[in-house]
């Protein structure tokens, strides 16, 4: 196995000093691939090769719920539902100490439902709760870190484009991942809240409550969320109950996104173009890193590597959970330093053939890739607020520049603390991440 295993270790060398020299991920696994394969086989075989695989790699029907996905995100940022979601949470719980920090997250939760993305959801909820958060004497780093580790949920709550990417990539069935995920994401709303309250609780000057809203006020707010909530029910009611699939879902939900801004005067024809030269531009990206990742994984299966791994630990029999605690610590020291979505598809090729390898008492190999999925998922979003890099902290700091950064990531430490909570639950009992697949499929 030594020569395998030389050929792809040096290849992940190569590819992550290019990362690291801050090369462009996808270019990086491109060139890094492409020069793997032709060391193993030759260019002929790896010019015969390119012919093909881009072409249908992308003419995918799969990969059309991507951009359709980043769009109706677009559109919702772009159309105020944001605001609204805020507005109303707010008014429903801002009055308690800790409430308008509670109704960041329930904003956050609900939109993450539209958008899909944890970037985007941090910055639109950000903008709109951190100046009211400031205004009502919220302390500074509560208040960020209550925004970045809401933004989280936009990958946790589905519809999820990473783990849309994840279904693709292990060619799994996204309507069953999606299933999946909702648990653990309403899951993880439900801790974040409760960590608020506790330290609501514990040191009130950190979280005072707000101003009192009147029943007319708070009847107001409800009704302008109501557009945003009817498109929630429709985009993930519809896939849950087999109405849509996937694609077909999303492409509903960008066109009722579009009607409610437009019909309510919110979303100008200009906000429509910069919404679709950003999901071109987004979607674009995305494509680059998945061609990027498809030769660098051509390369991988060619050295055998990823399989001779998988077969090796195996034999050695070493415990299930042992390897997979060490693959989960293995994400979070990653996502700490690194794009998400590059790191689930530079790692993938190696850690998805070592998973359906062993045995955790599962009813089917499928069933432990969905799993395993939701897993990634909740690391994927601890990376995105973990120091030393937390993407998520950086959006928010970029809206909040008074705030030391050092201050946000001293304000994430009680959140990180309940998502190893539950993390450690969604390891430990699968069935919270699989009870409504099992129901439903």
């Amino acid at each position: 196995m030594a020569p395998e295993f030389a050929i792809a270790a040096t290849g992940f060398a190569v590819l992550l000093a290019l990362i690291a020299l801050r090369a462009p991920v996808g270019l990086a696994m491109l060139l890094v691939g492409a020069g793997g394969y032709t060391y193993i086989v030759d260019a002929a075989t790896l010019l015969s090769y390119l012919k093909t695989t881009p072409y249908h790699l992308f003419a995918s029907y799969t990969l059309s719920v991507i951009p359709l996905f980043i769009l109706m995100g677009a559109l919702a940022e772009r159309s105020g539902l944001a605001r609204d979601l805020f507005d109303a949470t707010n008014a429903l719980f801002g009055r308690r100490p800790g409430g308008m920090a509670m109704g960041v997250i329930g904003a956050s939760a609900v939109f993450g439902a539209v958008c899909g993305s944890s970037v985007a959801t941090t910055a639109t909820i950000g903008r709109a709760a951190l100046p009211e958060l400031k205004r009502f004497g919220y302390d500074s780093g509560l208040a960020t870190a209550t925004v970045a580790v809401g933004g989280t949920l936009g990958i946790l709550i589905p519809p999820s484009v990473i783990l849309v990417v994840y279904a693709i990539s292990t060619e799994q069935n996204i309507a069953k991942l999606f299933m999946a995920a909702m648990a653990p994401g309403l899951l993880a709303a439900l801790f974040y809240a409760l960590t608020i309250g506790a330290l609501a609780r514990l040191r009130p000057a950190l979280a005072p409550p707000g101003a009192a809203v009147g029943a007319a006020e708070r009847r107001r707010a409800l009704l302008r969320v109501i557009p945003v909530l009817l498109i929630t029910v429709v985009v993930i009611g519809g896939i849950y109950g087999g109405v849509f699939t996937p694609t077909e879902s999303a492409a509903i939900g960008c066109i009722a996104t579009l009607a409610v801004g437009l019909a309510r005067r919110t979303l100008p024809l200009a906000e429509v173009r910069e919404a679709l030269l950003a999901t071109a531009e987004t979607t674009a990206m995305i494509f680059v890193i998945l061609l990027g990742a498809e030769v660098f994984n051509a390369f991988l299966a060619l050295s055998q590597a990823p399989d001779l791994l998988a077969l090796w630990i195996t034999e050695q029999g070493f415990p299930a959970y042992g390897v997979l605690a060490l693959l989960l610590f293995s994400y979070i020291v990653l996502g700490a330093v690194m794009d998400e979505l590059a790191m689930i598809l530079l790692t993938l090729p190696i850690f998805f053939p070592m998973v359906t390898a062993l045995d955790f008492g599962l009813a089917s190999t499928e069933e432990t890739a969905i799993w395993f999925g939701v897993l990634v998922l909740v690391v994927v979003g601890i990376g995105l607020t973990a120091p030393p890099i937390g993407l998520n902290v950086f959006v928010v700091s970029s809206l909040a520049r008074e705030v030391p950064i050092a201050q946000t990531y001293r304000g994430v430490l009680p959140f990180l603390a309940t998502d190893l909570v539950r993390l450690a639950l969604l390891v430990a009992f699968p069935a919270l991440s699989l009870w409504l697949v099992r129901l439903l499929a």
